[in-house]
């Protein structure tokens, strides 16, 4: 089965909602980078690896400060494919890099899909990738079966999101309101329900949403209407505070 397809697979065979938790690889210690993410494996039914970055556009204050801080500890794309090849352990969930497209060109897109394939890397989101320049990346991932994702939005037009979800790989990342990831985002939308049965009826593949989710509340409400939950800057936020993240995880299940 090819990476890509393992990663679908899992996310429909959770118990719904799946869900794909977010770290941010690195934080809140360099050292402790493997142990937080095999812990988090455990209890996610998919893992989002960030991939720190001096600009994340699409980021709140919270991921912001995680890739910050990460930066400065030294992270970076090829210390993140060095750990991941270097674990002894196989882990409980498939694994995605979310990068901004900088740190994915300068490493070259063959030899980065060739190396995040041989680590074990089911896929990548590239929130700044438009679909209509993301062509050379996805040739290098189609070589080894990896999953390019793709994002909508409430804003996005009909006749896009439907050619969107058509094109994704893995899953589509629904996001659930306009503007920058983070938690506390206050009520969810009133037009959720039919934004992501719009979104779910134009995929054929899982769909997972999320930006702003932070209690078991909002992953019920959007699991009613979802394949599964994004959770990002609520993670980071129980890491900061010195929690364990599988207990925050499981928390959050229904």
């Amino acid at each position: 089965m090819l990476p890509r397809d393992h990663l679908a697979s899992a996310l429909r065979g959770a118990p719904k909602p799946a869900i794909v938790a977010f770290i941010t690889a690195g934080y809140p210690e360099r050292d402790g980078f493997l142990a937080t993410l095999a812990e988090v494996a455990d209890v996610a039914d998919a893992v989002e690896i960030g991939v720190p970055f001096t600009d994340p556009m699409a980021d709140g204050v919270t991921i912001q400060r995680s890739s910050q801080t990460a930066l400065a500890n030294g992270v970076s794309l090829h210390w993140i494919l060095d750990q991941l090849g270097s674990r002894e352990i196989e882990l409980g969930a498939p694994v995605l890099l979310m990068s901004y497209l900088n740190p994915l060109l300068a490493f070259g897109f063959e030899a980065l899909a060739q190396r995040a394939a041989d680590v074990g890397v089911s896929g990548f989101i590239v929130p700044d990738l438009p679909f209509e320049e993301s062509g050379p990346l996805r040739a290098a991932l189609d070589v080894h079966g990896l999953a390019l994702v793709q994002l909508v939005t409430p804003a996005t037009p009909p006749d896009r999101l439907t050619m969107l979800c058509e094109h994704s790989q893995g899953f589509v990342y629904a996001v659930t309101r306009t503007g920058i990831t983070g938690g506390g985002g206050g009520e969810l939308r009133g037009e959720l329900a039919d934004y992501l049965a719009t979104v779910s009826a134009a995929s054929p593949l899982p769909v997972c949403a999320g930006f702003g989710v932070s209690d078991r509340q909002q992953v019920v409400t959007i699991g009613q209407h979802a394949d599964g939950v994004i959770v990002g800057s609520a993670l980071i936020e129980a890491l900061e505070r010195g929690e364990s993240p599988a207990a925050f995880l499981k928390g959050l299940r229904p």
